[in-house]
């Protein structure tokens, strides 16, 4: 899939520009930067890099807070033909230094006030260059000031990398899936046109950028389309609001639906001209789905995806937007439902293993080929650990995740993982961690708790101990304490009994 320019992902953004006086970047202060702004601020970045020592297919990790800066630095990673490694702001030191050792990035990028830490980090995997970024400052944002506004786009081919984007696995260690620059390009391509994305288009962009949503699905579709965003560096229900006016569409998980439905601003009249409203990294309830499109008259189009594949399914644009179904697949995609252990194809209406095969499916996990090997049938189909059926009108629905997958407000939390933290905790014997219905967040982290001996640690010692372990989103939010954990005659802890059980902690009032 190669363009006219020699870097696939940033050529193919480049050949989409229909002039550079175009807004790309619309800001809270009523400004607005082009995008021959962009060109240049993007140039700068790379060049930045480039003085810093980056080769082709080095790594950039970057733990910042969404700014413009930050996303100017993605795009100069681009042209500098790095690979992005963005990394969530939430992590803790302990995190941070299990990626920046397993990538081995030639520059790490943090905010101002974490800079110590990093460098120690950094430090202790023989990583020299760290800089800052924070918005409107820092070291990276001051080299980028002092540096040329012109660059020749490092030569990237559609194989190359373009990113890696860290996914929790249930057991062992943090997997980092490797993109390409023809991955990010096929789906971002097929998003402009099953969505319908144009350069008349302003996306409401309210999104995180260091995951897939934010940073690839709705900057890379905006980019290829010519359109622009509205550009807000965190979600708030009141800067939305005051926002929609000037949107023609926007992106969400689904908490960012039911706290605008939360507010008695949000009215049919005030989103009457939206052309559509996108939500996904998380399931959407028909509740919601319904709740919404009685208030505004507009139904949700839902998609599904994941971090190694970016998008896989979404509801037509044209057609039938069927609540509870994240839509059929895209152009291009082949999605089959499989036997978890045999592989054997099941029929319309039967619960198997969700596999995919296409150019959206990434490269394979940095630096585990055994690992790769295995999530990969001998056919090439990719195996997605979801499960999920095709209904008798061909729409796909998700029904579990094989591996207790837990998504709380739009982020991924594995059990295994807050499980061994809480199991390190001195009068925890054993626990079990579930998500229940959370009527804001999908699902809130429940963590199911067996004391040991004399020690009765409460809930708030949990959190406390907790604290500084694991990112925030990760810790639960409520605990349950049971003298013993119900388990089958194999000894297999019975999730499903503790998630029926539990299932009213966050009920509404």
């Amino acid at each position: 899939m190669m363009t006219n320019s020699e870097n696939v992902l940033f050529g193919a953004f480049r050949n989409s520009m229909r002039n550079e006086d175009a807004a790309f970047l619309h800001l809270a202060d009523g400004t607005a930067i082009t995008y021959g702004g962009m060109l240049t601020r993007s140039a700068q970045y790379a060049n930045a890099l480039l003085a810093l020592g980056v080769q082709p297919g080095d790594r950039v990790a970057s733990q910042v807070d969404k700014s413009v800066d930050a996303l100017f630095l993605y795009l100069g990673c681009l042209r500098a033909g790095a690979a992005f490694l963005p990394l969530n702001v939430g992590y803790t030191d302990k995190e941070v230094a299990y990626f920046v050792g397993d990538a081995e990035p030639h520059v790490v990028v943090c905010r101002p006030d974490r800079v110590e830490a990093v460098r120690q980090i950094a430090g202790d995997c023989g990583i020299r260059h760290v800089e800052t970024l924070q918005a409107g400052g820092g070291t990276l944002v001051e080299k980028a000031n002092g540096a040329s506004g012109e660059v020749d786009d490092v030569r990237r081919g559609g194989d190359d990398l373009a990113g890696i984007l860290y996914t929790s696995g249930t057991t062992g260690r943090s997997k980092g899936a490797m993109v390409t620059h023809d991955n990010l390009l096929s789906n971002a391509l097929a998003l402009k046109e099953a969505w319908r994305f144009s350069e008349g288009d302003v996306l409401l962009h309210a999104l995180p950028i260091f995951h897939t949503h934010g940073l690839f699905v709705a900057t890379n579709t905006i980019l290829l389309a010519g359109g622009s965003m509205i550009f807000m560096e965190k979600f708030d229900v009141d800067g939305v609001i005051s926002a929609l006016p000037r949107a023609t569409s926007m992106m969400g998980v689904p908490t960012f639906y039911t706290r605008l439905l939360a507010s008695e601003k949000f009215t049919r009249e005030l989103v009457a001209h939206i052309r559509v409203f996108i939500s996904g990294s998380a399931p959407l309830s028909a509740t919601t789905h319904r709740e919404f499109q009685e208030r505004t008259g507009h139904a949700i189009l839902e998609r599904y995806g994941m971090t190694e594949t970016n998008m896989i399914t979404s509801n037509p644009y044209d057609g039938a937007r069927r609540a509870g179904t994240v839509g059929l697949p895209l152009p291009g995609v082949s999605v089959r439902i499989a036997d978890p252990d045999t592989g054997e194809l099941k029929a319309a209406g039967e619960v198997g293993v969700i596999e995919l095969k296409g150019p959206n499916v990434f490269k394979g996990y940095w630096r585990m080929p055994e690992k790769t090997a295995s999530e990969f049938r001998d056919d090439g189909y990719f195996i997605t650990g979801d499960l999920g059926l095709i209904d008798d009108e061909g729409y796909f629905r998700i029904v579990g995740r094989e591996k207790d997958l837990i998504i709380t407000g739009g982020f991924n939390v594995y059990p295994a993982e807050v499980e061994g933290a809480i199991d390190e905790i001195e009068g925890v014997a054993e626990c079990a961690v579930i998500g229940v219905p959370h009527p804001d967040f999908g699902e809130g982290v429940t963590a199911v708790v067996v004391r040991s001996g004399g020690d009765r640690p409460c809930a708030n010692d949990l959190r406390r101990a907790l604290d500084g372990e694991l990112a925030k989103f990760k810790v639960p939010k409520e605990y349950h304490f049971l003298d013993e954990l119900p388990r089958n005659k194999m000894g297999k802890i019975q999730k499903n009994e503790l998630r029926e059980r539990f299932a009213g902690t966050f009920k509404k009032g």
